[in-house]
């Protein structure tokens, strides 16, 4: 059986195969409010009909100064719990698991009025220069991040990710080229890492599920961070009992990227062996033969599409084909496709 397709458990949730959906944002609600749309239905929908085991709800902002775009997804009000509920349902009808990535945009967020970040320093020219934020802020912000997670666990969703990766909130903390803060949130990598613990702390209070945490692996500046220096966050992470490291990269400053095929794995694989904690792949990752070598040779646990399930919500099937694999189709297809 090729890995891709084994099942995989984390807690007592159990994935049907290691093919994840990434987050990816929509910028489809249309009235600002931040509410589930068709759209969204249609679209997350989609993917559990084609197969894949877990998908990731796009960056969904805590607070709404927190949205990367006025069209984000939100969870800051329990009146978003209704449409995101009946995502999930949609979902879950398919056999497919589903998470919620849990989201501040701090100095990328481009809505209106202040933004807020670490520091006092825009990303770029062309952004707004966000407001450094006070102990009272965090703390908000702290507790906005866990009243998410409650209204994530009464939306019914399986997972929980944070995301500090892409020059976000979380990630603007954990690298030294956007937080040059002085006080207990500032300076040594402890420091700049207390408020992703301090967020994952709370959140363990109140959410019993898998929880993974996004991360930007490496900076591509110099000075930044880089997945040897994240090796020591991961394993803080997985004492505080995060689950899985989703490792991404690039985008806390502006900087020029190689990408290439698989560019990311080796991040995750430094970080997996580093800090002996679960990890995903992500980045150019296009068929099944590449998932499966990352998989078969322990460079990661999960696999995340991105533009590839843009592509063809259908990818599974595809990747089942090329590694000779049979899976189940749905029973609406049974007559009609032959798999």
């Amino acid at each position: 059986m090729a890995k891709l397709f084994e099942t995989y458990k984390i807690r007592d949730v159990e994935f049907k195969n290691r093919i994840v959906m990434a987050p990816m944002c929509m910028y489809s609600s249309h009235n600002e409010d931040g509410m589930i749309e068709d759209w969204h239905k249609i679209h997350y929908g989609a993917r559990a009909v084609g197969q894949v085991g877990l998908i990731l709800v796009e960056a969904t902002a805590v607070q709404p100064e927190g949205r990367i775009s006025a069209q984000d997804l939100g969870i800051w009000s329990d009146d978003h719990i209704e449409g995101l509920a009946e995502t999930v349902r949609l979902v879950k009808q398919h056999g497919a698991k589903i998470g919620i990535q849990l989201a501040h945009a701090g100095r990328k967020a481009t809505v209106d009025g202040d933004i807020f970040a670490p520091s006092a320093i825009a990303f770029s020219e062309t952004y707004k220069t966000p407001v450094e934020m006070t102990k009272d802020d965090l703390l908000e912000t702290i507790q906005a991040f866990k009243d998410g997670a409650i209204r994530a666990k009464k939306a019914g969703f399986d997972v929980i990710e944070l995301h500090g990766a892409h020059g976000y909130l979380i990630n603007e903390f954990l690298s030294p080229l956007s937080n040059k803060r002085t006080d207990t949130y500032g300076g040594s990598a402890e420091n700049r890492y207390r408020i992703l613990r301090e967020i994952i702390d709370e959140v363990r209070t109140v959410w019993e599920g898998p929880l993974f945490v996004r991360i930007s692996a490496h900076d591509y500046t110099e000075g930044g961070m880089t997945a040897e220096l994240y090796v020591e966050m991961a394993k803080w992470m997985k004492e505080q009992g995060v689950d899985l490291i989703d490792v991404s990269s690039g985008a806390v400053v502006p900087a020029a990227i190689d990408a290439f095929p698989g560019y990311q794995v080796t991040f995750s694989e430094t970080i997996k062996k580093g800090a002996d904690i679960a990890t995903s792949a992500v980045g150019l990752i296009t068929t099944g033969i590449q998932a499966e070598e990352i998989l078969k040779n322990n460079r990661a646990d999960m696999i995340l599409l991105a533009r590839e399930l843009l592509r063809d919500p259908y990818w599974a099937y595809t990747a089942a084909k090329e590694l000779k694999v049979e899976i189940k189709a749905p029973k609406q297809y049974e007559r009609g496709w032959n798999f």
